[in-house]
């Protein structure tokens, strides 16, 4: 399979899972039922003034590529980067997208913004969680671990860019912890958007998805605290195989709302789908965190099928398509840029140098 098509398939299957899924978010499964019938919904559905309206999931994932890139930049032009103080930036500028400031005036946007922050759709609130607002505004330093004990999803459901970035899985999965923990202070918080870092990576890499889980639990032992994480996953794997109602298992998974719970319905779905748009179907229609699901599912099925496994009416349908794709496209170029003070093109250093400033 075309590498390329993969990244692309990644960032855009999880857009399209956390659109099918943010309209329902926040539903039971009997109202999802009751309005759009037994199969639940199949269809994007109006949400936030149109359908295939992108939420926050997919807003910050926009942004840890940026901080990625970003944090390459710099480590080309200045000889050091800290990927997460670099990516923290990035999250700063994103709450300013939300219309929040942060308490201690880090200023994330001067003396140049950058090309993402002044696409201006993506100055939108879409149901931003509480606690990504909440430690951003209270952080006092770029790349400090947050001052809280939250496990929500809002630290896993916004890694995948880092399972594609990252060169082996043991730094995936390094990056994906520092990056969750950035508003998710409890160790579950963090250390499924490690999980899943590890497991886009491994996948990138050729393994299967089963492979690629197992991988991921043989990180997760080696930390502590990793006991809600690890039987979280484990769990999706013995009810993916078992054959049961798929509802029956998702609601024995949780609901989605914390990080466990997310990742494990989203690796259930992932396992038992005969196909993209089944997964996510599978992914979006329960009582919990939809969008969320629907977008670590749509990640993970994403860059298992490429492209192709993804249904042309919601790609058309999809806001911000080509701005994912572009975005996916320079996180896949990236490593190759020739740029720096020995670049080859300074006027191809320039150009990204302005779009991706290395700060």
């Amino acid at each position: 399979m075309d590498e390329l098509s993969s990244f692309r398939a990644c960032l855009l299957g999880g857009a399209v899972g956390d659109a099918l899924g943010g309209a329902v978010e926040f539903m039971s499964l009997d109202a999802i039922q009751k309005r759009f019938g037994p199969g639940g919904i199949r269809d994007y559905a109006t949400a936030y003034g149109r359908e295939g309206a992108i939420t926050d999931d997919t807003q910050m994932t926009l942004f840890t590529a940026e901080g990625l890139i970003r944090g390459l930049v710099r480590e080309r032009h200045k000889g050091i980067s800290s990927f997460s103080s670099v990516t923290a930036a990035a999250y700063q500028r994103w709450l300013l997208t939300q219309g929040n400031s942060n308490h201690a005036d880090l200023d994330c946007i001067s003396p140049e913004t950058g090309w993402l922050f002044t696409v201006r759709e993506l100055h939108s609130q879409r149901a931003p969680g509480l606690t990504c607002l909440s430690a951003l505004r209270d952080a006092r330093e770029l790349g400090m671990p947050a001052a809280n004990d939250s496990k929500g999803c809002g630290g896993v459901m916004r890694v995948a860019p880092v399972g594609l970035f990252a060169e082996t899985v043991q730094d995936s999965f390094k990056l994906g912890c520092e990056l969750a923990a950035l508003t998710h202070g409890h160790p579950t918080g963090w250390l499924a958007g490690g999980a899943l870092a590890a497991m886009i990576t491994a996948i990138r890499q050729g393994a299967s998805l089963l492979e690629a889980i197992n991988v991921a639990l043989e990180c997760l032992a080696q930390q502590s605290s990793h006991e809600e994480t690890t039987a979280a996953v484990t769990l999706a794997v013995e009810l993916s195989a078992d054959g049961g109602d798929p509802h029956a298992a998702i609601s024995q998974l949780g609901e989605g709302w914390i990080a466990e719970e997310a990742l494990a319905i989203a690796v259930y779905c992932a396992l038992v789908a005969p196909n993209f748009e089944e997964g996510v179907v599978m992914a979006v229609n329960h009582g919990g965190d939809s969008d969320s699901t629907g977008a670590i599912a749509g990640n993970l099925l994403g860059l298992l099928g490429g492209e192709q496994c993804l249904p042309q009416r919601w790609l058309d349908g999809l806001e911000l398509r080509e701005v994912i794709i572009e975005l996916a496209d320079d996180l896949f170029d990236c490593r190759q840029w020739s740029i720096g003070p020995y670049a080859a093109n300074t006027e191809f250093d320039q150009r990204a140098w302005e779009k991706y400033p290395g700060y």
